[in-house]
C-alpha cells in the first residue's frame, strides 16, 4: 500500500484541514504563557481553583513534601472538526506522594453493571425518564483530611509570597486520594437531598417521597438518573447544580463505553 509517507507527500491531510490551524498544543509553559488564547485558558482555569477554596498559602514546613505539579494543554473539538475551546488543568504529581503520611485509602466505590442493568429495567417498566449527567471538575469538590502541600502553579507564583507553598484544602487532580476524597462529599450532598444509599451497593441511591421515586447511579463523575416523573428529575438536576457544576447531557445515551439506545421494546445496550 502506498502511503503518504512512501510517497513523500508532506502537504496535510485534507480531511484534517478544520484541525490543522488549531493544532497548536503548546510543549512549554513558557510557550503557553507568551500565546494570549493558552494564556487565559489557563488564568480561567486558576481563578477557578482560587475560586473554589482548593488551597491557602502558608509558609513552607520544615522536612515537609512539597508536590510538583504541571500544566496540561488540550485543544477540545466539535463533531466536525472545528476548535470548541483551549483547555488547560493543573495537575499534581501524585506519584510522588508517600503511602500512610500524604494519603491513605484511594479506593472509591463504582456501581456494578448488574445494578445498571436492572435501573434500566426497571425504568422501561414504569416508563421513567432516564438522564444522564456530568460533573465539570469532579475531583475538585472532595475535602482532604491529610495535609498535602504543592508548589504554586507555574506562572501563576503570587508576588507577595514567592516561597509560600500550597497546603490543599480540596483535592487536586493527580492526587492518589483524589477519587476517594469525591466520593463522600457527593454522598453526603445527595442524603442531604433525601437520597439514601442501596445496601446492595454503595454507588446506587435511591430517593422515595410519596408517590415520586428516584434512581441515581454513580460511576466516579458520571451519573445516571432516572425518575418517575420529569419534573421530579429536574427538580433533582436544579438541586444539584446549586452545589456542583452539574451538565445535564439529556436522555442517557452513552454510559462507561456501552452506547444505549432507548427504543419502544425497552433499552438496547452495545459495545464496540
Amino acid at each position: 500500500m502506498l502511503t503518504r509517507r512512501k510517497a513523500r507527500v508532506v502537504k496535510p491531510n485534507p480531511r484534517y484541514a478544520n484541525t490543522a490551524e488549531v493544532d497548536d498544543v503548546p510543549r512549554t509553559v513558557r510557550a503557553a504563557l507568551c500565546d494570549l488564547a493558552w494564556f487565559a485558558a489557563m488564568e480561567d482555569e486558576f481563578q477557578a481553583l482560587q475560586a473554589n477554596g482548593t488551597w491557602e498559602l502558608v509558609p513552607r514546613p520544615p522536612g515537609a513534601l512539597v508536590i510538583s505539579g504541571k500544566w496540561i494543554f488540550k485543544n477540545k473539538f466539535h463533531a466536525d472538526g472545528k476548535l470548541e475551546r483551549r483547555k488547560t488543568r493543573w495537575v499534581v504529581r501524585g506519584f510522588s506522594q508517600r503511602p500512610g503520611f500524604d494519603f491513605d485509602q484511594t479506593f472509591s466505590p463504582v456501581v456494578k453493571p448488574a445494578t445498571i442493568r436492572t435501573v434500566l429495567h426497571l425504568a422501561v417498566a414504569r416508563d421513567w425518564p432516564v438522564h444522564q449527567l456530568d460533573v465539570k471538575n469532579a475531583f475538585l469538590h472532595g475535602h482532604l483530611t491529610e495535609q498535602v502541600y504543592c508548589h504554586q502553579p507555574a506562572g501563576f507564583v503570587d508576588p507577595q509570597h514567592p516561597d509560600a507553598v500550597c497546603l490543599l484544602r480540596k483535592s487536586l487532580y493527580g492526587l492518589k486520594q483524589a477519587p476517594r476524597a469525591w466520593f463522600p462529599w457527593f454522598a453526603t450532598h445527595l442524603q442531604q437531598l433525601g437520597f439514601i444509599p442501596s445496601k446492595a451497593d454503595n454507588s446506587l441511591f435511591v430517593l422515595r417521597h410519596g408517590d415520586d421515586e428516584a434512581h441515581l447511579l454513580l460511576y466516579i463523575d458520571d451519573i445516571v438518573l432516572a425518575a418517575s416523573t420529569t419534573a421530579l428529575l429536574h427538580r433533582i438536576i436544579d438541586q444539584l447544580r446549586l452545589e456542583f457544576a452539574m451538565k445535564d447531557l439529556g436522555p442517557v445515551h452513552f454510559f462507561l463505553g456501552i452506547q444505549v439506545r432507548r427504543t419502544p421494546a425497552g433499552f438496547f445496550l452495545s459495545q464496540a
